[in-house]
């Protein structure tokens, strides 16, 4: 039976390969964008999937969002939160203007939101589903935080505790999360290219994790969903 996993950044790299392998898989993805839509929809017409304005800052798309899987003739598997803002790279007391805020409006708040209306809005209903956060190495959660992504590691944090409170509440609800290394996706535009020259250096192989590596890696705990 097809199912809709909606992902939220479905067009970005990892959001864009992993919906590539739930279509192989038989789900129907949800493609979640916040401003390429061309894109989205060229994603969606190429694998079958539906391409949805889902900017975690608009209550508006989120509803929307969930209102049209709602109506849809599938039940929803899962949630996917691939969205966040690049990393403003700064000293966390030199952060420009506004910068913590765009991280955890999007991290936190819109996924908070998200989860809120597709968890207890739709999944709930079956008391069935999952949801896959996307965090970060960065984040040093079992060493020391990356220095000058302060406010895209403070969000992360807000996420890591988004999906940890999500999980204690709604006991029936498998919650799981990735957190990947360097990633060759446009987010690294953010980095001054010589650093990334030397991190990629400092490799096994010498080069970043791929998008579809990190795909292949959430769709290992989909399926053991």
């Amino acid at each position: 039976m097809t199912e809709y996993v909606l992902v939220s950044g479905g067009s970005g790299g990892i959001g864009q390969a992993l919906c590539r392998l739930l279509a192989t898989a038989g789900y129907h993805p949800v493609i979640g964008f916040a401003s390429d839509a061309v894109k989205a929809e060229k994603l969606a017409a190429e694998i079958g999937g539906t391409a949805v304005p889902l900017d975690l800052t608009s209550s508006e798309q989120i509803d929307e969002s969930i209102a049209l899987i709602d109506a849809g003739p599938h039940d929803l598997a899962g949630v996917v939160l691939a969205a966040s803002p690049p990393p403003a790279i700064a000293p966390v007391f030199r952060l420009p203007k506004g910068e913590l805020n765009r991280q955890i409006a999007v991290n936190v708040a819109g996924a908070h939101a998200l989860l809120a209306a597709s968890v207890r809005g739709i999944m709930q209903r079956r008391k069935a589903g999952w949801v896959v956060g996307i965090l970060s190495e960065a984040m040093g959660i079992d060493s020391v935080p990356s220095k000058s992504m302060g406010g895209y590691v403070i969000a992360k944090y807000g996420l890591f505790g988004l999906l940890r409170t999500v999980e204690a509440e709604y006991s029936w609800l498998k919650v799981h999360s990735v957190a990947p290394g360097y990633t060759e996706t446009p987010m690294l535009r953010a980095f001054d290219p010589r650093f990334l020259e030397l991190m990629r250096e400092k490799t096994e192989l010498g080069r970043f994790t791929s998008p579809e590596s990190v795909a292949e890696d959430i769709m290992a705990l989909i399926k053991s969903s």
